[in-house]
């Protein structure tokens, strides 16, 4: 069994070196849905709080720029893009987030962070109407780059 990377000799938790590592193109897509009743989603163009949307994708942009705020050990990146799509279907919303960067160590939380954020927005924004809705298979899609080599799931 190989070592593990995030723990120094004495057992300590450590953020990885990766200052020898290669700045390479990465990319990650990441997914979350949103159940809801067909109620809730018909009401979502007169929420009285606002487009819930519209305010789910500003925040996951932001909650990607903010991943290594919210997770200990994770590098903080330069991405150079990232992407909230919301798509309405039938029992909710699903979200697909992308993020992009040019480094040392690979994106994939950033992605999952703004799909995270993404969803926990929408909820927000709806939950007055129903407490029942649940966030639901937040996951990796894929990711492109580093030592790894991609993944698509």
């Amino acid at each position: 069994m190989s070592k593990p990377t995030h723990f120094d000799e004495s057992g300590d938790a450590r953020m990885v070196d990766v200052g020898g590592k290669t700045a390479t193109k990465r990319t990650a897509r990441a997914h979350a849905f949103v159940r809801m009743s067909p109620e809730v989603l018909a009401s979502l163009p007169s929420n009285p709080k606002g487009d819930p949307l519209a305010v789910a994708r500003i925040a996951g942009i932001q909650a990607a720029k903010r991943t290594a705020d919210l997770i200990p050990l994770c590098h903080t990146l330069p991405l150079s893009h990232v992407d909230v799509a919301t798509m309405p279907e039938a029992d909710g919303i699903r979200v697909i987030a992308t993020a992009a960067t040019t480094a040392q160590t690979g994106v994939e939380m950033e992605a999952l962070t703004a799909a995270s954020i993404a969803a926990l927005t929408i909820y927000d924004m709806t939950k007055a109407l129903d407490k029942r809705i649940e966030i639901q298979d937040v996951y990796l899609l894929e990711k492109t780059g580093g030592k790894s080599g991609d993944f698509r799931r």
